[in-house]
């Protein structure tokens, strides 16, 4: 039951932590979900708000379109390190699917 509960506050983090990116960067739900080859941005906000978990190729993608690392993502005692002059504000190839 504490793996359970440990697993939910790592997806949580993981929202709070693309919420600040795609804030920090200006985007949308809409841009970032274009961004990442989704089709809608509802997505997003699952992923955002805790409801589910992203795909291995999404995380990839997200680290690519804002320039961090894996680590910086998924890892709870590592913080987000904006590097605003080295963003890549184009699409990552290839898009994850959407779900």
């Amino acid at each position: 039951m504490n793996k359970k509960k440990n697993k939910k506050s790592n997806i949580q983090r993981f929202g709070a932590k693309l919420q600040t990116l795609r804030n920090q960067h200006g985007l949308t739900l809409q841009q970032t979900a274009s961004l990442l080859g989704l089709s809608a941005h509802s997505h997003i906000l699952a992923i955002e708000s805790g409801q589910k978990l992203p795909s291995l190729e999404l995380v990839l993608a997200i680290a690519h379109l804002f320039n961090v690392t894996t680590d910086q993502l998924l890892k709870d005692e590592l913080e987000l390190e904006i590097n605003d002059a080295g963003r890549n504000m184009e699409s990552p190839s290839p898009g994850p699917e959407s779900k």
